[in-house]
């Protein structure tokens, strides 16, 4: 069965979306016109002003700006490289990606469903399926299950599975969540975003240490992911364990100092 169907919700969402006039402003450090950018940038800039029509380098404009967190001037780009080949779907998939971490879900939709339009790929249909499962559309499990039956290996199967459990969780189907996020991780035991929904499934259900026994877990799995320290003290602070919370914030923060959250656990322990 063709994923079509599946994706006419999206379609209609287009609707409202392509009023979006992509006015995504919310960037990590202001406004790109404000900002003094490092020299690799402004040479990506140059050879931009320099060749118009070189759509390469303009993609590849879009996606450093985005990576700067500059999402207004990330989608500038992105989209007069979108109206120069507007039947490029890796162009509409690459603008999704701009707009979900811009925060624009709309937008993200928006441009997935257009690039499912143009031409099918399980990467596209990853990309919409997981949005569904956010938002707790059951459209979610659909996707999920065309993706599976593709059969294009264990990766994509965990995945599908993945989806499922995200959209389990955010509806609230604890059990259904749990296995799919095992399932997931039979088919990839390294896929740290399920140890951590996975985890947060029994932390949202005030089951602290089957929580912490995830995430510990997902440690030895991945000594290097700041996310599974963070995470355990999370736990240790909702278990009133203050000096064991304060460890693994730090612990966390060794591994990523950017991660801002962690710096806000640590405030509330009055240690920052």
């Amino acid at each position: 069965m063709k994923i079509a169907a599946a994706v006419t919700t999206a379609l209609t969402i287009a609707m409202l979306a392509a009023c979006h006039n992509n006015d995504t402003n919310k960037t990590a450090g202001g406004d790109a016109s404000a900002s003094i950018y490092p020299a690799f940038v402004n040479e990506l800039m140059d050879a931009v002003r320099q060749q118009p029509d070189n759509n390469t380098a303009r993609v590849r404009l879009a996606i450093v700006l985005d990576s700067l967190g500059q999402y207004a001037n990330a989608f500038k780009q992105i989209d007069t490289a979108v109206t120069k080949d507007t039947g490029n779907n890796v162009l509409w998939i690459k603008r999704g990606n701009i707009a979900e971490d811009a925060g624009d879900t709309l937008a993200a939709m928006y441009s997935y469903a257009k690039a499912l339009h143009i031409y099918e790929t399980p990467d596209a249909l990853l990309w919409l399926a997981k949005l569904y499962a956010e938002t707790k559309n059951p459209r979610a499990l659909l996707i999920a299950s065309r993706i599976k039956a593709l059969a294009l290996g264990k990766q994509y199967d965990a995945h599908s599975a993945y989806v499922a459990g995200v959209y389990y969780a955010r509806t609230g189907k604890k059990q259904e969540a749990l296995e799919k996020f095992d399932e997931c991780i039979g088919y990839n035991y390294t896929y740290m975003e399920a140890y951590v929904e996975k985890g947060m499934v029994y932390f949202d259900n005030k089951q602290y240490t089957d929580a912490l026994d995830v995430f510990q877990f997902a440690a030895t799995v991945n000594s290097l992911n700041a996310d599974a320290y963070y995470y355990q003290a999370k736990c240790y602070e909702a278990m009133q364990k203050k000096d064991s919370a304060i460890q693994k914030y730090q612990q966390s923060l060794n591994l990523n100092k950017g991660l801002k959250e962690a710096h806000e656990g640590l405030k509330r322990l009055g240690t920052e």
